[in-house]
């Protein structure tokens, strides 16, 4: 088997994987209120190039699709292509989903509706949710606060716009801060699935002296390791992982050599696991009635917008969502007519006596 070091897996992380010529994409839901679904899809490039097997969700035949040329006030030309088709429920939209040979194909997503009648009102919940890839990572709650976990989620146009902004200069600095903080949660990360993926592979040959707990031990040296080499600094890694010294260092000089192959096979499946192939999109959902209620970004039109991308299902499920109700007027005639029924009969008694 090729030598494959950690840090060769590893390497990866850092790099942006979006191509320019990429189309910028947006899929908009409109729910109604019988939950059925219209869905758009909305692809944007300079120049006239779809390549429809990549669309980043289910797209087949039974669309209606059309294609228009917008040319701005600076003479610049985007290509788009527009395409619609309607839903009767939800069950169709994950169907659409488990048969998918898009670019995204083995993502496992599924949509979600529910109306709830309340008298006065009848209220609707809707929700696309993108279920967690791997199981051995952590939550990236653990490395961000607050503030910063609203950074991460946030679209690119709002980053965009306050890095750019009157205040550029203190948000490029956060900037920089949640990207160090998610560079090592990506390590951190990467780092917990090789250990589960050596222990499946050494499973039954090793000694009781690996355990997931002794693994667990040395997470954070490794991350620390990791973060310095791409710092810059010389501290060799590549050398002490091809040459065993760092497995020796960590589970022993006996096991250390013993167990290289199969550190190296993890150290790909770890990879191959962490640094999955996704497009990014955005979604974008239209609710019947008033906005209650909805974990997205509200435009100044009450419609909400959301990123996809890996990093936001890498480690945890995933899941927009919004909340609306509309008022059922016949039940405010219905309660207006019997309380006016109640009034009479009030007074009725009141003029007997």
């Amino acid at each position: 088997m090729k030598n494959r070091s950690l840090k060769l897996a590893v390497s990866f992380i850092l790099v942006m994987l979006i191509s320019c010529d990429e189309p910028e994409t947006v899929v908009t839901d409109i729910v109604h209120t019988d939950g059925s679904v219209t869905r758009k899809i909305e692809m944007k490039n300079t120049e006239n190039k779809f390549e429809l097997e990549k669309i980043q969700v289910p797209f087949d035949s039974t669309w209606i699709v059309k294609d228009s040329l917008e040319i701005s006030d600076k003479g610049d030309t985007t290509w788009v292509k527009r395409a619609e088709k309607l839903y009767g429920n939800v069950s169709e939209i994950d169907q659409a989903y488990v048969a998918d040979s898009g670019s995204n194909r083995g993502i496992p997503r599924r949509a979600e509706f529910k109306k709830t009648f309340k008298w006065f009102n009848t209220e609707y919940h809707f929700a696309e949710i993108i279920d967690r890839k791997i199981k051995n990572g952590y939550p990236v709650s653990d490395f961000l606060n607050q503030e910063e976990l609203k950074w991460f989620y946030s679209p690119e146009s709002v980053v965009k716009e306050k890095t750019e902004g009157p205040d550029s200069l203190k948000y490029k600095a956060f900037e920089d801060t949640v990207k160090k903080k998610t560079d090592r949660w990506a390590y951190k990360c990467l780092v917990s699935e090789w250990s589960a993926a050596f222990l499946m592979l050494t499973e039954g040959k090793a000694g009781s002296d690996i355990t997931k707990e002794s693994l667990k031990a040395h997470e954070d040296d490794l991350v620390k390791l990791l973060e310095t080499n791409e710092e810059g600094l010389d501290n060799n890694f590549d050398s002490l992982w091809t040459k065993g010294i760092l497995l020796q260092r960590y589970l022993g000089l006996e096991n250390g050599q013993k167990f290289m192959i199969e550190a190296d096979s993890a150290a790909a499946i770890s990879a191959e696991n962490v640094l999955f192939d996704f497009k990014e999109y955005t979604v974008r959902i239209i609710m019947p009635g008033k906005l209650i209620g909805t974990n997205g970004f509200v435009d100044s039109t009450d419609i909400m917008l959301w990123p996809v991308k890996s990093d936001y299902f890498t480690t945890q499920q995933y899941e927009m969502w919004a909340e609306s109700k509309t008022p059922n007027k016949w039940a405010w005639y219905v309660t207006g007519i019997f309380l006016l029924f109640v009034l009479a009969g009030i007074i009725f008694r009141s003029v007997r006596k």
